[in-house]
């Protein structure tokens, strides 16, 4: 088979894949949750103001859940990798009413850290993986941080816990909760890191992300 060939075929595929990969996605992401009982454990303020939600990147299968009970109009756009997992992801977001901006804040991140800076500054609130898009697992990367203290904005820490999961063998160790069982999930108190070195405030949001980690 000729390299041609083979990239046609690669083409081909992988357009099927982004048109039926992420309805199916949905689909089931929400049959997971509707067969599930769910306990929220909220923070005891919700900012009006636009915030930053952070969560592992191997637990952001079920958040747009947790988000919806922060905005009944959802308005945040997600930093998602620009890689092709990534776009099959973002196109599964569309489907829960989230934007996303396509990047990574460690690879090229100077452009992905202006958009999430305009998105803060028009109103959005912000999604990101702090260990995305290609780890280390549970390692934290600069750009919540930065986005935080240059909007002086706080960050909200999400997890979701699920009483009986699936967990991948990939990288992240991506967590997909099984039906009929139950699925707490957990939102920080928001979180000021205005003042902090950047190590001191990496070390405070992952100590949050760790307190329910699985």
């Amino acid at each position: 088979m000729s390299n041609t060939v083979r990239s046609l075929r690669k083409t081909i595929l992988r357009k099927l894949a982004l048109w039926l990969i992420p309805p199916i996605g949905a689909f089931l992401i929400r049959c997971i949750y509707l067969t599930n009982r769910k306990r929220f454990h909220l923070p005891s303020i919700i900012p009006n103001e636009p915030v930053i939600f952070a969560f592992w990147h191997g637990d952001l299968l079920m958040q747009p859940y947790l988000y919806y009970q922060f905005r009944k109009i959802p308005k945040a756009n997600v930093l998602i990798s620009d890689h092709f997992d990534g776009q099959i992801i973002a196109r599964i977001m569309r489907y829960f009413k989230l934007g996303t901006i396509h990047g990574s804040t460690t690879r090229g991140g100077a452009k992905v850290l202006i958009q999430g800076l305009k998105s803060l500054s028009e109103g959005y609130d912000i999604g990101i993986t702090p260990d995305g898009p290609k780890g280390p697992r549970h390692e934290m990367s600069d750009g919540a941080v930065i986005m935080a203290q240059k909007r002086q904005t706080k960050v909200i820490v999400y997890s979701c816990v699920p009483s009986k999961f699936w967990q991948l063998s990939s990288w992240d160790r991506f967590t997909v909760p099984k039906p009929f069982g139950v699925i707490d999930f957990y939102a920080s108190e928001p979180i000021d890191i205005s003042g902090l070195e950047m190590d001191e405030a990496k070390t405070l949001i992952k100590m949050k992300l760790m307190e329910h980690a699985l």
